[in-house]
């Protein structure tokens, strides 16, 4: 029979024991050290110059002084001086110094900002539950570096899942960014928590912005890659749509500028049999172009050219809205066509 208790090493009364209150007081010493444990502090390697009867500490590293070799144990003053107790993997103490417990993990004792804690369900100051496992109720929230730098990671399993931040107001949706149903990441707010508009979305494919959306920044339209080029727009004589609209069709190309101004051109026409008679010499034929997009009404678009053949000059008369009317002239018959180039600047609104 072994003379000490297996789990906290008490030392047991044997049979026919002389003085067996000498062991018996042991064994409360040990129980009154060790039950409901609370210590002074536990980053001491030496003991305080000063200390009262039962003060208690968790010995430091190795141990130094009357406590060398004591790492990790429990040190109490009694009456004959420190007397030290050994913990067992599991054991806990609360750290008035810390005002925390720690755990012995069989090395170390530790808090828990020093291990691994895992929890199915964590609140502060606030119940979580099934869906928001980690709840916090603060006026502020801080997450700040831990070397050179900190980031906060939204992961999701597939592109159709969501991964965002949302905004609430009494616990309904107003304003959310993230990526929502897509890999492309997107702002958008709403004003009930069910119909939502998009305000801004970029591109996961390319970084461009959306087109289609109408961004502003302090009452003025934003613009990038995704929006300079597109279809101009104004409504009261004030832009609402992208900067440069682009396009072309049978009767040539043509750009329009947010600002109003409209430019167009065209290289394709041409004039056959430049012999007709004008007077003093010269030959001509008459050449129609139609804008491949009208001028504003009550405008007169400049037109000018250029006839590219031999003693030959374009003229014209007064444009409308939506053609001109051209004639080449020569100083000789010309058999062949005449190519034209031709341009018309203007304003569309």
């Amino acid at each position: 029979m072994s003379d000490t208790t297996d789990i906290l090493a008490l030392p047991l009364i044997l049979p026919a024991q002389a003085q067996k209150h000498v062991t018996h007081n042991e064994a409360l010493l040990a129980l009154d050290a060790i039950v409901q444990l609370a210590v002074l502090d536990r980053d001491r390697t030496a003991p305080p110059e000063t200390a009262s009867p039962g003060d208690r500490h968790l010995v430091a590293g190795a141990g130094a002084g009357l406590w060398a070799g004591q790492g990790g144990q429990i040190a109490v003053l009694a009456g004959t001086g420190w007397q030290f107790h050994a913990a067992q993997p599991g054991w806990q103490a609360y750290v008035l110094a810390e005002g925390q417990l720690a755990v012995f993990d069989g090395l170390a004792w530790k808090t828990p900002d020093q291990g691994e804690a895992g929890f199915q369900r964590l609140g502060i100051s606030t119940p979580p539950d099934s869906v928001n496992r980690l709840a916090v109720a603060s006026e502020a929230v801080l997450l700040t570096h831990q070397g050179a730098g900190m980031q906060l990671k939204l992961n999701k399993a597939a592109p159709a899942d969501t991964a965002s931040l949302l905004f609430q107001t009494n616990w309904s949706g107003r304003a959310e960014m993230g990526t929502t149903g897509g890999s492309d990441f997107a702002i958008r707010v709403s004003a009930d928590g069910a119909t939502w508009a998009t305000g801004l979305q970029i591109a996961a494919s390319s970084g461009a912005v959306n087109a289609a959306q109408n961004l502003t920044l302090a009452g003025a339209q934003v613009f990038s890659r995704g929006n300079i080029l597109g279809a101009v727009a104004q409504a009261g004589g004030q832009p609402t749509g992208a900067v440069i609209e682009r396009g072309s069709g049978a009767n040539g190309e043509y750009i329009r500028l947010a600002d109003g101004t409209q430019i167009c051109w065209r290289s394709g026409l041409s004039a056959a049999n430049v012999s007709t008679a004008l007077g003093a010499g010269f030959t001509s034929a008459a050449v129609a172009w139609t804008f491949p997009q009208p001028f504003v009404a009550g405008s007169a678009p400049v037109v000018s050219g250029m006839a590219d053949g031999v003693d030959c000059w374009l003229s014209q008369a007064a444009p409308s809205v939506t053609a001109v009317s051209l004639r080449v002239l020569g100083l000789v018959s010309k058999a062949a066509a005449v190519p034209i180039r031709v341009m018309a600047v203007g304003r569309w609104f």
